[in-house]
């Protein structure tokens, strides 16, 4: 069992209390969740409000696991580096030259969000996703690569955990991500199952001595080197593992190298294995959560195989993501789970922009990963949950990355698992999902690229805070309907809103003193591997650990 670092006090002005009929925010002992000050904010204008819809939403939770014997199940598919429109509308599709008819569909029977936002980047976002917490706030803000001595730490509480107190089978599938120290295994981290990658992709994608023909990768390999002043042949990540397998409780084994053809078979294999387990977990007494983050880019193609107008590799990969998403639906379909079973279906931050033009698109904003700019962050989204989900519906509102944490808790009925110790960002959207457009629980989000607070958003406007200077204010300020690229900064019709965002900063920063973040979780990388290969080894007596 994970201990608790963080002192447990709890200011009355900054946490909240929201009564169900049978499901309260309050833990078995009765302490109250810590939210951001600007969340206690708006329960202080709209908690009577709630607390009326959330006892019908109650009801209606209540009923549906009476017919259906447990608690719904919880699908969540999330990708990399995709811009709002790339996938899920059959007009864009036309615009970027490639089909994605199953995506397109699953919108069509679901719900569209619109103003889903995520953190900057692959690594912050899904320790978002995992925890419901900012990534500063577990000092997950850094992306990570081989190799690292960094990950998530061992007393962070994952959703997999919250899920598993309550009775839920989970597994993981793909992309982790979450460091390359043993605590943040993600078996380790609450997961029955995990077949996840430490890093991400791009190593699997680009260290390749075809992509150094090619210049994709340059300084990496041995012929690469400087053929007459390098020294130091220890400098390069050159025996790096990335993709483990595990079991709650056991140690780690490597799944598989790092070879190109390794990886096109773990792709297959991965997609194989979330089927499988959907269809052997269809009848089961429990529910069960599976987060199925796919690998997705294969950059690595001979020109025969490029079957989409744009021809690129890229879209070649997208189409392949939408297959096998369709295939993953008609898993569920035909199990039978479909009118108890919740699919959340998104990226995880905007484009690459440094694999432009024949990588992603930027697309209706502007920005890309890494960026506080929309197109950084917000991103394609979709809800499917037949009966609950209203059908081809759009949703306005502004839902974040780290609501998804609370909402499963929620409809599990766990939010008694989750840690009234630490700030949770994630709100509960169940009425959102329930209800539709217009019944979000936040207006707002700060953010933050790395350990920086870059921008924050309310409603329709964003105020940013890098480069802001002193005494008075610039030109920092986007209404976000009426400038949606941001390419029109502007300060004086805005003049009334610098007191009030400056406010959101300090409530929100305030907070810090009480919460500290956690700073960055530094390890021996490869620890618990059983079967780490001898050069993995030397590699990680490489790494200063403090």
């Amino acid at each position: 069992m994970k201990s608790m670092l963080y002192n447990a006090g709890v200011f009355t002005a900054l946490t909240v209390v929201l009564s169900f009929s049978s499901t309260s925010v309050l833990s078995k002992a009765g302490a109250r969740i810590i939210y951001d000050a600007e969340y206690t904010k708006l329960q202080e204008q709209h908690g009577e409000v709630w607390k009326a819809e959330d006892a019908a939403i109650q009801e209606r939770l209540d009923a549906m696991r009476a017919k259906y014997g447990k608690p719904p199940n919880i699908i969540h598919i999330m990708w990399d580096d995709h811009s709002l429109g790339e996938v899920g509308d059959p007009m864009l599709n036309k615009v970027y030259g490639y089909d994605t008819p199953h995506i397109n569909q699953l919108a069509n029977e679901g719900t569209s969000f619109t103003r889903m936002y995520t953190e900057p980047s692959c690594t912050p976002t899904r320790a978002a996703v995992l925890t419901g917490r900012l990534a500063v706030r577990s000092g997950m803000y850094k992306v990570g690569f081989p190799v690292d001595g960094i990950g998530l730490h061992e007393d962070e509480v994952t959703i997999a955990e919250v899920l598993s107190k309550a009775g839920y089978q989970t597994a993981f599938v793909g992309k982790g991500h979450q460091g390359d120290i043993e605590q943040s295994y993600l078996h380790n981290q609450g997961f029955d199952y995990a077949n996840f990658s430490i890093y991400n992709q791009f190593p699997f994608m680009m260290w390749q001595k075809q992509m150094a023909a090619a210049g994709a990768v340059q300084g990496l390999f041995p012929e690469q080197f400087d053929k007459r002043y390098a020294l130091d042949n220890a400098f390069r990540p050159l025996g790096f593992v990335n993709q483990l397998e595990g079991r709650k409780g056991e140690p780690a084994r490597v799944y598989t190298g790092n070879s190109i053809g390794e990886y096109k078979k773990l792709m297959r294999d991965n997609q194989r294995q979330v089927v499988e387990y959907i269809e052997q977990h269809a009848d089961g007494d429990k529910p069960f959560y599976l987060a199925y983050w796919p690998h997705v880019y294969d950059a690595a193609r001979k020109p025969e195989e490029l079957t989409t107008s744009a021809s690129t590799w890229f879209a070649q990969s997208v189409v392949e993501l939408d297959r096998d998403i369709g295939e993953v639906m008609e898993a569920i379909k035909a199990s039978g789970i479909s009118e108890n079973t919740l699919v959340i279906a998104m990226a995880d931050n905007g484009p690459m922009h440094e694999l432009a033009p024949m990588g992603p698109h930027e697309g209706i904003f502007r920005g890309g990963k890494g960026d506080y700019l929309e197109g950084g962050i917000r991103v394609p989204a979709f809800a499917w949950w037949p009966g609950v989900v209203a059908k081809n519906a759009f949703v306005g509102d502004i839902v974040t990355a780290h609501d998804l944490f609370t909402t499963f808790a929620r409809l599990a009925n766990a939010m008694d698992g989750i840690p009234t110790d630490r700030v949770i960002d994630g709100v509960d959207q169940t009425a959102l999902l329930f209800n539709g457009d217009g019944h979000s629980r936040r207006d707002y989000y700060h953010v933050y690229t790395g350990n920086l607070l870059a921008a924050t958003i309310k409603q329709q406007y964003k105020r940013v805070w890098i480069g802001d200077r002193p005494g008075l204010v610039g030109n920092v300020f986007h209404d976000l309907y009426k400038d949606t690229r941001e390419e029109h900064p502007d300060m004086t019709p805005y003049l009334w809103a610098w007191a009030a965002f400056d406010h959101m900063k300090t409530r929100h920063e305030k907070m810090f003193e009480k919460y500290p973040n956690r700073e960055p979780t530094r390890d021996t990388p490869y620890e618990g591997i059983s079967n780490l290969p001898e050069a993995a080894a030397r590699l990680a007596k490489s790494i200063p650990v403090e």
